[in-house]
């Protein structure tokens, strides 16, 4: 479970960083439908764009740290699925948007769960490894053990 948290953590932040780099380069052109769409959206895009190459980025520092934290990784799969939910109400006010972007609520719906269920997997097993581990001999000359 924990490599599966640390691999899931990392796939996911190249995913997110790539995407928001592609967007902050692309502007409108990165949005499906969307080319034309103006400068004010642009403007917007390009912007969010780079916030989601740092909440890439914020999942690349998670996978990076021994042991992954699992409050970290928590509150990444909240921001996710509030997008998510963003997107839901989006749909109810405005309609069916992009099938591309259907497809990408059913990722931010369906994926933090399983965040939440594994966040703390590298904990847990770092845990289970130090009450596992032998301990050590108390030499009575070791000042470190004494009272």
């Amino acid at each position: 479970m924990a490599k599966a948290l640390r691999v899931f953590a990392w796939v996911m932040g190249v995913a997110c960083t790539a995407i928001g780099l592609f967007h902050v380069v692309g502007g409108n052109a990165a949005i499906p439908g969307e080319a034309g769409a103006g400068p004010t959206l642009d403007s917007l895009g390009r912007f969010f764009g780079a916030i989601f190459a740092g909440y890439g980025l914020a999942w690349l520092w998670a996978a990076r740290q021994d042991p992954v934290p699992a409050k970290v990784v928590r509150w990444l799969a909240a921001v996710f699925l509030l997008g998510g939910v963003g997107r839901l109400l989006s749909l109810a006010v405005h309609g069916w948007p992009d099938s591309f972007q259907v497809a990408l609520t059913v990722i931010e719906l369906v994926f933090p769960p399983v965040w939440f269920w594994l966040a703390d997997a590298d904990e847990r097993e770092r845990g289970r490894k130090q009450r596992a581990a032998p301990r050590r001999a108390v030499d009575a000359t070791d000042t470190r053990q004494r009272a």
